[in-house]
């Protein structure tokens, strides 16, 4: 009988009593009393079981293998506040104490993590795989290979640079506070300022690792401590009100319904006061640290220099590639990529009145032409995102013919925050908020528009937007029942690969028809991606100079020394990153064409999309398995 039936029970008994009033309160109120001691009873063994849960959850195997897999993602989720905020994903149950505070990036934190690492993945080898379901089997698989590759990584832990000129947390930091921070409430105004003071402390635990590393003798390069310490000084060398924290917060504050002018402004005050009190001293002692540094510092690139720097680089391919490939291999492949692309823009450009002139020399003439640039000003780069906002809404339209799924999620295109363009790539990609509350972000880099020609605009839109990473990471976050893990799991190859597979998936789908020089842009993009094999591996196994490596990319890809010098500085900073991108794309080719080859009449490319998108992000070797599996359903 439900709880409610019970009370109906009592109250209609209690106006069919005839004895008098007295006896009749009485008797209802020791009913009453046997009905909330079993309430108590009930909450009491509820109360105990919750908490047999979280204690089993938290610190033990928990029973469920599904609670193991959302007990890893949780655990890792709480742990970073900075993460949680940009995904987005608990603010609508009322969650959000963690937007007023920063991540820890103490060298006690990184060892905390790391053990609970290697608790995780013995704790995952605790559950049988006969007992799982096949998606399970998948969750497993998927989760075995990152943590085990993460394991490894623990006696490289410290061979990295996190204040570097492209990524580092002195550029994180604001572009964090500007574009992610959440300004919809008086509160979210509250934790903004709690997070830009506690910046000083983000900062000496950075301070903190950076004296780790300096002993173990992992240095940046002398151009990355010199970029650094540019783009810092410039940084606290803005007046505290015309600081992109101090901006960006006038600009969102003022959307704010909730709060009146003199309450924005009384904001604005407190916001510039701990820009100048807390933010710029923290910077400070960042600058006195690298200007001190620098006599140390070194033009030794690659990171052969440092301890045990080829196992390193091995085992950063490894991460990236999600493959075996060592660094001769992949070397080897990028040459032969080179060469094989070459001949087709060769044919191309023989084609269109470049016969005979060498290809680097011909894209670098294509690239200053005046019938593919935009005006360098102001009117110039709202034309140009103008135009990436009109081919992402055209491919959009195209690919419902390509794709059985379309991501829900929308897309914008913005420029790169003025701070950072100037050593930020020439485009990237942001997910949006796992709550809706923020699209999915193209962020297209318009520092100089001599180096944005439009015959490479549309690649770069198809890559960047849709169908390529906007695609492939809204589709993830949109899918159902799977652990949350597999929708946010980073594997570089796969991403970056899908992203460059899309490029190739337009010239076949007919997207450059009557547009030679649009395919071209494409060529050139393919091509850049087979250099990047070559001077990533040439860099940090051959030991090549960063001026070797800018040299040869000028030379093959005709690419403005701008952008290739911020290339090779962030493979630099990144090694074996920029491998992904080439074999995770011929590794998606492969696939297709042998499902194509084995399934004959029976091949459907919606569907094989589909087995590519709908399992989020895999290691490639995992992939094949999945698409093996899909080719041998689909043939019986």
């Amino acid at each position: 009988m439900s709880i409610v039936a019970w009370f109906g029970k009592i109250a209609g008994a209690a106006c069919k009593v005839s004895i008098d009033r007295q006896r009749s309160v009485g008797v209802l109120s020791a009913m009453f009393k046997r009905v909330l001691k079993w309430l108590g009873g009930i909450v009491a063994v509820l109360l105990v079981v919750a908490a047999v849960f979280l204690v089993n959850l938290i610190w033990f195997r928990p029973w469920s293998l599904n609670a193991f897999y959302e007990k890893i993602f949780v655990e890792v989720l709480f742990d970073q506040p900075e993460l949680l905020s940009n995904l987005g994903l608990v603010e609508q149950f009322g969650i959000t104490g963690h937007n007023a505070r920063l991540d820890d990036e103490s060298p006690a934190q990184q060892q905390r993590q790391f053990e609970r690492l290697r608790k995780n993945l013995a704790q995952l080898h605790q559950y049988p795989l006969e007992k799982q379901t096949a998606s399970q089997r998948l969750s497993t698989a998927v989760l075995d290979w990152f943590l085990t590759v993460q394991a490894e990584g623990e006696k490289f832990q410290w061979h990295n640079y996190p204040v570097n000129q492209l990524f580092g947390v002195q550029s994180q930091f604001p572009s964090f506070m500007a574009n992610t921070h959440r300004l919809f409430t008086a509160r979210d105004c509250d934790y903004y300022l709690k997070r830009l003071e506690a910046l000083p402390t983000k900062f000496d635990q950075v301070f903190e690792s950076l004296k780790v590393r300096e002993a173990k003798g992992i240095i940046p390069p002398r151009f990355v401590v010199e970029k650094v310490l540019k783009e810092m000084g410039g940084f606290v060398g803005t007046p505290a009100a015309e600081n992109i924290l101090a901006v960006s917060f006038k600009t969102r504050a003022a959307k704010i319904a909730q709060l009146n002018g003199q309450q924005r402004a009384e904001y604005q005050s407190r916001v510039e006061s701990a820009i100048t009190s807390k933010v710029y001293p923290a910077y400070q002692k960042l600058i006195d640290y690298f200007t001190a540094l620098l006599p140390k510092t070194t033009t030794d690139d690659g990171v052969w220099k440092l301890p045990e720097g080829e196992a390193f680089y091995a085992h950063r391919l490894r991460q990236n590639t999600t493959t075996t490939l060592n660094p001769a291999e992949i070397h080897s492949l990028g040459l032969t990529e080179v060469e094989r692309i070459e001949g087709e823009m060769r044919t191309l450009l023989d084609a269109n009145g470049f016969a005979g002139q060498p290809i680097g020399a011909a894209v670098k003439a294509l690239g200053a032409d005046p019938r593919f640039l935009f005006p360098n000003d102001e009117s110039g780069r709202g034309a140009a995102l103008a135009e990436y906002t009109r081919l992402i809404d055209q491919a959009l339209e195209r690919s419902k013919q390509h794709f059985a799924t379309i991501p829900k999620a929308k897309v914008e295109v913005r420029r790169v925050p003025e701070f950072k363009e100037k050593t930020a790539p020439g485009a990237y990609y942001e997910a949006p908020a796992l709550d809706g509350t923020r699209p999915g972000v193209f962020f297209a880099n318009l520092r100089d528009m001599n180096e944005v020609a439009k015959w490479g605009m549309p690649t770069l839109a198809y890559h960047e937007g849709v169908p390529g990473h906007h695609f492939q990471l809204a589709t993830a976050q949109e899918l159902k029942g799977l652990p949350q893990f597999r929708k946010l799991i980073p594997f570089t190859a796969y991403a970056e690969g899908w992203a460059l597979y899309t490029e190739w998936l337009a010239k076949e789908s007919g997207w450059y028809e009557g547009d030679p020089f649009g395919d071209l842009g494409r060529l050139q993009g393919e091509l850049f991606r087979a250099v990047r094999l070559v001077v990533d591996t040439g860099i940090h196994a051959q030991r090549w100079t960063r001026e070797q490596a800018i040299a040869y990319m000028l030379e093959k890809t005709g690419m403005g020394e701008k952008d290739v010098t911020a290339e090779i500085e962030r493979y630099i900073v990144s090694p074996g990153q920029a491998c992904a991108y080439k074999v995770g794309m011929l590794k998606i080719q492969e696939l297709r064409f042998r499902a194509q080859e084995q399934l004959g009449e029976k091949w459907n490319e919606r569907e094989f999309h589909d087995v590519v998108l709908k399992n989020g992000a895999l290691p490639l070797e995992i992939l094949e398995q999945q698409v093996n599996d899909y080719i041998t359903r689909k043939k019986t």
